[in-house]
C-alpha cells in the first residue's frame, strides 16, 4: 500500500501527478517540494504572452489557491531537493529537511545551457523562470536591439516576440534556418521567410564564440566565429537546456541525459521520473526517448500516478508539441527525423497554411501542420497507425538542445 507520495518538482509534470492520483481515488498524503517560491505555473507562455505583456505575471498560474488546496497535498516551495536516498525513498532539501515517502516521484525537469566561458555581463538572460521572463521584458521594454543566441522553438519564439515590440532583432546559430533541427530544412525554410518579412535579421550558419562587454560590465555584442560581432544591447542565449539531475548524482539512478527508466516510467523500486527529466524507453519505439514538451509532462504524469496505484501499462504516446510565433502556429505529432522524407499532403507552402507528413524508409513518423490544426489532428492517425508496426529509429529527445556554442580557443 502506498501510504505518502513525494513529488519533487512543483511543475506542471508534478501538479499533473499529484491532480491524476487524487482523480484515481489516491487517498493517501501527497508532499510537494518546489524549488521556487511560486505555486506551479506555465512555462509556454512565459516566452509569449508574459515577455510581451499580454499577461500579467498571475494569469501562468496553473491553478487557482483554491484548486491547489482542494488536491489536500502539502506544498513545500522555496525547498531546493539536493540528495535523495532511492533505496529509502528519502528526499534531502538544501534547508537540511528529510522527506520519506513509499513513492518517489522527479520532476525536477530542465536548465537553460549558459553561454560556457562568457564573462558575467549585465544585459545577457536566459529564459527559463518566471523570474527569468520578468527580467527579460524589463529589458526588452528599455532596449533597442536584440541578438538571441539559438535558432531553435525558444529562441524563435523570443525573436518573434520581441519583434512584436518594435526592437531590431538578430537571430544567430549555427543551423541553416530557425527550428531546422526540429522541423528539418522544408518547414524551417519557411519560417525563416516568415521571420525575415517581420523584420528579424537571420545570421544563421556560423557559430557563436562570444560576448563582447563595455567598460561598465554590460553586454554589447556577440561574436561570430567569422569574428564579426553584431551589436546588441540586450542578449537571450537560448541554447537549449539539460536536465536537472545533479542532485540525483549520488543517489543510485542511472542518469544519461535524464533520469533513466523503464517502460513504466521507473527508475528504482518506488522511484519514479516525469516530464523533461524523464528518459524512458518507449515501446512503441523501441528505445528510449525523452521529450521536453508541455503536453508529454501532462500525459506522463498521468501513467505514472496510474502505475503507482497499481496499474500495468507501460507508457508508449505520440509526442506532441506546438509552437506560436507571429501569426503561425505549428502543431507537430510524433517525431520529425532529420533524414525524414517531407510531403505537403494538405494546402500549400507558400500559403503558410499546410499540413506535411515526415516518412523514413516508406513509415510514417510525425506530420507538422502550419495554421491547420483540423487537419493536422485527422492526419495524427497515421502516426498512431505507423507505431503499431515494428519500430525504426527516432531521435531521442524532441526537441533536442541545440549546442550552438563554438567556444573560443582561448577556453
Amino acid at each position: 500500500m502506498t501510504a505518502r507520495v513525494l513529488v519533487v518538482g512543483a511543475s506542471a509534470s508534478g501538479l499533473s501527478t499529484v491532480e491524476a492520483l487524487r482523480r484515481k481515488g489516491y487517498a493517501g498524503g501527497i508532499t510537494v517540494l518546489g524549488d521556487e517560491p511560486h505555486a506551479p505555473y506555465d512555462r509556454p507562455p512565459l516566452s509569449k504572452q508574459v515577455l510581451s505583456g499580454a499577461w500579467e505575471p498571475e494569469r501562468a498560474a496553473l491553478r487557482a489557491e483554491e484548486q491547489l488546496t482542494s488536491l489536500d497535498a502539502e506544498f513545500l516551495l522555496g525547498e531546493t531537493a539536493v540528495a535523495l536516498d532511492a533505496e529509502k525513498r528519502t528526499v534531502r532539501t538544501a534547508s537540511g529537511r528529510e522527506v520519506t515517502a513509499d513513492a518517489v516521484v522527479i520532476a525536477t525537469g530542465v536548465r537553460a545551457r549558459r553561454f560556457p566561458g562568457a564573462p558575467d555581463l549585465t544585459g545577457v538572460h536566459v529564459l527559463r523562470s518566471l523570474e527569468d521572463a520578468l527580467a527579460l521584458r524589463g529589458e526588452l521594454v528599455a532596449g533597442r536591439r536584440l541578438v538571441v543566441v539559438g535558432e531553435g522553438v525558444l529562441g524563435s519564439e523570443i525573436a518573434a516576440t520581441a519583434r512584436t515590440l518594435g526592437l531590431e532583432v538578430t537571430l544567430a546559430g549555427p543551423l541553416a534556418a530557425p527550428m531546422a533541427l526540429q522541423v528539418g530544412p522544408v518547414v524551417s525554410g519557411v519560417l525563416a521567410g516568415l521571420h525575415t518579412e517581420r523584420g528579424v535579421t537571420l545570421r544563421l550558419g556560423e557559430g557563436v564564440v562570444g560576448l563582447t562587454g563595455e567598460e561598465g560590465g554590460r553586454v554589447s555584442g556577440v561574436r561570430l566565429a567569422s569574428d564579426e560581432v553584431l551589436p546588441a544591447d540586450v542578449v537571450v542565449v537560448a541554447i537549449g537546456a539539460v536536465p536537472a539531475t545533479e542532485w540525483l548524482a549520488d543517489s543510485g539512478l542511472a542518469l544519461d541525459n535524464g533520469v533513466v527508466c523503464d517502460a513504466w516510467c521507473r527508475a528504482a523500486e518506488g522511484v519514479y521520473a516525469v516530464g523533461d527529466v524523464a528518459r524512458w524507453h518507449h515501446e512503441g519505439l523501441g528505445r528510449s526517448v525523452r521529450l521536453e514538451n508541455r503536453t508529454n509532462a501532462t500525459e506522463q504524469a498521468m501513467a505514472v500516478a496510474g502505475v503507482i496505484l497499481g496499474e500495468d501499462r507501460p507508457y508508449a504516446p505520440v509526442p506532441y508539441f506546438w509552437t506560436d510565433q507571429y501569426d503561425a502556429k505549428l502543431q507537430v505529432h510524433g517525431f520529425l527525423p532529420a533524414d525524414a522524407e517531407v510531403d505537403v499532403v494538405e494546402g500549400d507552402l507558400a500559403a503558410r497554411r499546410f499540413v506535411a507528413r515526415y516518412r523514413v524508409g516508406g513509415r510514417v513518423t510525425g506530420v507538422l501542420g502550419w495554421n491547420m490544426p483540423k487537419q493536422t489532428r485527422l492526419r495524427r492517425q497515421e502516426v498512431v497507425d505507423a507505431l503499431q508496426e515494428p519500430a525504426v529509429p527516432t531521435p531521442t529527445t524532441v526537441p533536442v538542445p541545440t549546442p550552438v556554442i563554438t567556444p573560443a580557443p582561448t577556453h
